[in-house]
């Protein structure tokens, strides 16, 4: 629907773009739009103590979120399962309480050795 008025809306303004004209122009606009303000929260991230395990994180999880669904569109291709969108939320909240598990050990690992250092 959204794609139809896009075409639409080029239309009327004298533009009469393919499918693939329409991609190229939307996509490039939005990932460019995407980076300038993934660049700016970043470059505020790295001002902060944990900027590499913040970023580290931001960049796991969105590959884990290709790589659940990947999974579930192979599934749905191969028939081996059902491609569900509760599978793929599922699975990273999977990743998010595992990580949440390294960071609850991390946190403490640091405050014991914090506590340590400042006895000495």
């Amino acid at each position: 629907m959204c794609h139809d008025m896009l075409i639409e809306l080029f239309k009327t303004m004298g533009f009469s773009l393919t499918d693939k004209q329409l991609h190229f122009w939307i996509i490039g606009f939005i990932g460019l739009f995407s980076f300038f303000i993934i660049y700016f929260v970043f470059k505020w991230i790295q001002q902060l103590k944990w900027s590499t395990t913040i970023i580290s994180f931001i960049y796991t999880f969105t590959m884990m979120v290709v790589l659940v669904f990947a999974i579930e569109i192979q599934q749905a291709i191969t028939n081996r399962g059902n491609m569900e969108f509760a599978d793929a939320v599922v699975g990273l909240w999977g990743f998010i309480v595992f990580f949440l598990i390294y960071v609850a050990i991390a946190l403490f690992i640091y405050v014991i050795s914090y506590l340590y250092n400042k006895r000495r």
